[in-house]
């Protein structure tokens, strides 16, 4: 497996680390603010020729990047495990999933479609313009997927699209912009900047020349770039933090509702915005549901990110690990899992916590690691009322065999993507994002096209 190099050097050195073992990886060389500026500078001048590619040909080039993709999704997945420590089936979907979304929003530069408007003395139609330069800000947990979720519309808009990686896990948005390359998008086009966010990120929020950014991370960046933003009253879509509910009521199915609550937790090691990471359990059936609980966590396979069955790997880094060590000192904790291979690595196990109070930390607080708290409720009004008691609305889920009880506490709980009986929150051809702190706009779905592009009106008369 070759690894990717990054193109720039004058803003330092980072030695990618293996989240499995701790060893090093590779040293990846970081953009400096000029370099920034360049590349950006390049993306503006590739705008105006790819704005104008056929309708039909930009969709063949993104046929043609989705192709590049799916001949090297092992390669891909491989990078990922060593890059982020993910399972090697997580990274094979992740993979997959760059090329689901690039072939979904190949299909839209023919179908993105304005509209005839009725007016008296002419006619009245919309054209849906691009904007310009997207700068996209992509985190450590899902470096591949959430990038694709934004140069795939992005692109297939018209706009071009620089693309700052988390500086942890650079490889895999590297080695996607050589497969764009080859697949015949054009130089500049899509460009992806490894740097630091106080520089690189930095830039795409202050650069006139960038017209929009788009930023997946923690609420209190977001919040900053959001400030930023406004000064050149620049587009924004901001996906932020979560600390998503998992309702349970009594007449569920308890043995599934126990048996698939630590996938919802624990994907990822629960480095996922969209962790169930609160459990809500209906008074009557709490305690059968820690029973049946126990025997789901301490059998989660955490190993090797590389054993085709593992269910979890590591944290990202030790900085990580620790944060979430530290969240969890002194909580009770009522039963743990597997903590991983011995050795070096970024381990922890899998643990359930009992609040002592809904004012607790770990009920409180997006810890971003394997942790899930559980607490009672009393009836369906309690529910909802514990489940919105967050800053964030990002995901959730809710157990119930009473479809009527599904609908009304999925209308009731605010948050932007639930499931019943699941804990299914992202497809690429629905629309994923939150409510309150945890985000601003939409991605994904068909009207992500719509986002990274203004609507121009146009009045025709016939009266002349």
């Amino acid at each position: 497996m070759r690894l990717p190099t990054s193109p720039y050097a004058a803003g330092g050195v980072h030695q990618v680390l293996d989240p499995a073992s701790a060893a090093p990886v590779t040293d990846v060389t970081l953009a400096d603010l000029a370099e920034t500026d360049a590349a950006i500078e390049r993306a503006h001048r590739a705008y105006p020729a790819w704005r104008a590619i056929a309708p039909g040909e930009r969709a063949r080039l993104l046929r043609s990047f989705a192709a590049a993709v799916d001949a090297h999704i092992d390669e891909l997945a491989q990078l990922e495990v060593l890059n982020s420590g993910h399972t090697i089936g997580n990274a094979r979907w992740e993979a997959g999933n760059v090329r689901d979304v690039l072939t979904y929003y190949a299909a839209a530069p023919e179908r993105h479609f304005g509209r005839q408007i009725p007016v008296p003395g002419g006619i009245d139609v919309t054209f849906h313009e691009p904007l310009g330069v997207v700068g996209i800000i992509v985190p450590w947990n899902f470096p591949m997927p959430i990038a694709g979720w934004g140069f795939a519309p992005a692109l297939a808009a018209g706009n071009t699209v620089v693309l700052k990686p988390a500086e942890l896990t650079p490889l895999t948005a590297l080695r996607i912009a050589e497969l764009a390359l080859e697949a015949g998008i054009p130089e500049g086009v899509f460009t992806v900047v490894p740097g630091k966010g106080a520089v690189v990120g930095e830039r795409f929020v202050t650069s006139p020349l960038v017209r929009k950014v788009c930023f997946t991370g923690s609420t209190e960046v977001g919040k900053g770039i959001m400030r930023g933003c406004a000064d050149q009253v620049k587009r924004v879509t901001l996906e932020l933090g979560g600390k998503s509910a998992n309702i349970v009521f009594a007449d569920a199915d308890l043995e599934q509702a126990a048996a698939t609550a630590p996938g919802g937790a624990f994907d990822n090691a629960g480095q996922d915005c969209c962790a169930r990471s609160r459990i809500l359990v209906e008074r009557s059936a709490y305690h059968r549901f820690l029973e049946l609980l126990e025997p789901a966590v301490t059998s989660f396979r955490v190993a090797d990110p590389r054993n085709e069955d593992a269910q979890m790997g590591p944290l990202i880094s030790a900085k990580q690990r620790d944060s979430v060590a530290a969240g969890i000192d002194g909580a009770d904790i009522a039963f743990s899992g597997r903590r991983g291979p011995d050795g070096g690595g970024f381990w922890m196990a899998p643990t359930v916590v009992i609040p002592r109070s809904l004012t607790d930390p770990v009920w409180t607080k997006e810890l971003f690691g394997p942790v899930v708290a559980v607490l009672p409720f009393d009836d369906e009004a309690d529910a909802i009322a514990k489940a919105n008691d967050t800053e964030y609305g990002l995901s959730g889920s809710i157990f119930t065999r009473d479809l009527g009880r599904a609908l009304r506490v999925a209308r009731a709980v605010e948050s932007g993507n639930l499931s019943v009986n699941s804990h299914s929150s992202v497809r690429y051809w629905t629309p994923f994002g939150g409510f309150k702190q945890s985000g601003l706009g939409r991605e994904l779905g068909p009207d992500a096209p719509d986002s990274f592009s203004e609507t121009k009106n146009v009045f025709i008369s016939t009266d002349a």
